[in-house]
């Protein structure tokens, strides 16, 4: 597995997203049942999120973050770093390998 921090940038207001924040958390939801997500969150100030992920490719999680309600709505973009840990808490340590 290959690992990423996917930083989301809101494109307008959150309080304007309404609805959409519930489809969104329904649509993380599938990411962490098929266990391709770690933690998410919004940043501080709220202009954007945080995710960091899991994913065979970089091609896949591009593939699966396309079908997030706030990029479908176009309420934020989405930029994907990948990242190779060489170091952790031991708690991760199944998640990571």
């Amino acid at each position: 597995m290959r690992h990423f921090v996917v930083t989301l940038t809101f494109l307008v207001p959150f309080e304007s997203f309404g609805e959409a924040v519930a489809r969104h958390r329904a649509f993380l939801d599938e990411g962490y049942s098929a266990g391709m997500l770690l933690m998410s969150g919004p940043r501080t100030p709220r202009t954007g999120g945080i995710v960091v992920a899991r994913a065979e490719s970089p091609e896949a999680l591009r593939a699966f973050f396309a079908r997030d309600p706030y990029k479908l709505e176009d309420l934020a973009t989405h930029e994907f770093a990948e990242f190779s840990p060489v170091k952790s808490q031991p708690i991760l340590a199944e998640w990571i390998s």
